[in-house]
């Protein structure tokens, strides 16, 4: 029997430093919020819920975190009784995670509808910001850390230049600078092109309510910013947020029986693919490219269908690793793809129309979320300045974790609108 599952409901918080926000108020305003969105009155039909999150055992809970976070919600007959809370963990792709588990939650038959959401708070007030990026040091291999970087001072040795860290931040932008030499002196890319990504992004987060960089910043301003590890400046790095963002997904049969309106803006959730670790060089291809595949197959769609994109960009770099690895553009010619205009308004696939995660920042465990909101925002027409015209596939790229050179999980999901 074939099933389908759409997204009914999406919500995001606004994402910034929230010092005075726990995080079971940041999870009450998502939850509340997806409801509204997907015009219910309240969570009765809810019958299964994925939470996402990575940090919080830094505040103190370790575990069932989402059962401790929806428990004033539930006491206030808010969330309905006995519904399972099943909490999932994955590095920077946590959150598109939960969507994945709960995609596959209401394909099974089981589930009608389905919550999958996600929080975060990693801007912590009155402590050291080193102590937050050591915690990014959770998506890589803790017990043999010289494996993964002796691949990386293997790559930049290779290219007469020595692997450094830094306390200012994160070891996952140390590699990506890496990553990013290798593909300038590959491919000929250029840091003015990788700053042509950055402005890109800003463009649409200064258009984005929700965003925590909301202006514009052009290409002279991103290259003249400081230097974080090189070619990246300040600007090209996404940075720790606050923030919680949540989808409602449900089947066939419970589609038909919600209101008109409901039913109206509804997103299918077409494919939804995932790829997992395996040790790569630099000439291969990488996860990416391995999950796009098969969320290509899935829908029967290529690159060429797609009409906006959501990519993990932890760094600008990443938008060009990323329009290659999915097949908008051919290998190496990403920097001058999004130079041309391509990726931004009324190019040929925008991508990170919300401003992606340099201008949005990245609450981890709800960024996967907030795309997959932003994509359905696209496909319904309601994303005002930010629109793309007659979209009507999107595809959401999230990534997490590091296992070598690649990726410790992937995940590539394509949406489609129902007009």
């Amino acid at each position: 029997m074939s099933r389908e599952a759409y997204i009914v409901g999406v919500y995001s918080t606004e994402f910034r430093k929230w010092p005075a926000r726990s995080f079971k108020e940041l999870t009450r305003e998502a939850y509340l919020g997806v409801l509204a969105d997907a015009g219910l009155a309240d969570g009765s039909l809810l019958e299964s819920a994925w939470f996402a999150n990575s940090g919080m055992g830094a505040w103190g809970q370790t575990s069932i975190r989402g059962q401790v976070c929806i428990a004033p919600l539930a006491r206030e007959r808010l969330f309905p009784a006995h519904i399972p809370i099943i909490n999932v963990e994955n590095a920077c792709a946590t959150g598109s995670t939960a969507i994945h588990a709960a995609w596959k939650d209401v394909l099974s038959g089981q589930t009608g509808l389905s919550l999958a959401i996600g929080v975060e708070k990693l801007c912590f007030t009155g402590i050291d910001k080193r102590q937050v990026f050591e915690g990014f040091t959770a998506g890589l291999d803790n017990f043999d850390p010289q494996d993964w970087m002796e691949e990386y001072r293997g790559l930049c040795a290779a290219q007469d230049q020595v692997f450094e860290t830094g306390p200012d931040r994160t070891l996952f932008v140390d590699a990506c600078a890496a990553r990013a030499r290798w593909h300038m002196r590959r491919h000929g890319t250029t840091i003015g092109q990788i700053a042509a990504a950055c402005s890109k992004s800003h463009w649409y987060g200064a258009r984005n309510p929700k965003a925590q960089y909301q202006f514009e910043i052009p290409v002279k301003a991103v290259l003249a910013d400081r230097v974080v590890s090189a070619p990246l400046t300040r600007a090209m790095c996404a940075m720790p947020g606050d923030g919680a963002a949540a989808v409602l997904l449900c089947s066939g049969e419970m589609l038909r029986s919600l209101p008109a309106g409901s039913r109206g803006r509804a997103v299918i959730l077409q494919a939804s693919a995932a790829a997992g670790a395996a040790f790569r060089t630099m000439g291969e291809s990488g996860l990416a490219s391995v999950a796009a595949a098969k969320a290509f197959r899935m829908a029967g769609i290529g690159p060429a269908d797609v009409d906006v994109a959501e990519v993990h960009d932890g760094t600008s770099f990443c938008e060009v690793e990323q329009v290659e690895a999915l097949g908008f553009c051919a290998a190496g010619e990403g920097g001058p793809f999004i130079d041309s205009g391509a990726t931004g308004p009324g190019g040929r696939i925008p991508v990170n129309t919300s401003g992606g995660l340099v201008s949005k920042s990245h609450p981890v465990a709800a960024t996967g979320l907030s795309m997959a909101g932003e994509l359905a925002t696209q496909l319904r027409h309601e994303a005002g300045e930010r629109q793309v015209s007659d979209a009507r596939v999107a595809l959401l790229h999230n990534a997490g974790g590091a296992i070598g050179l690649d990726d410790a999980f992937c995940s590539v999901m394509i949406l489609r609108s129902l007009t």
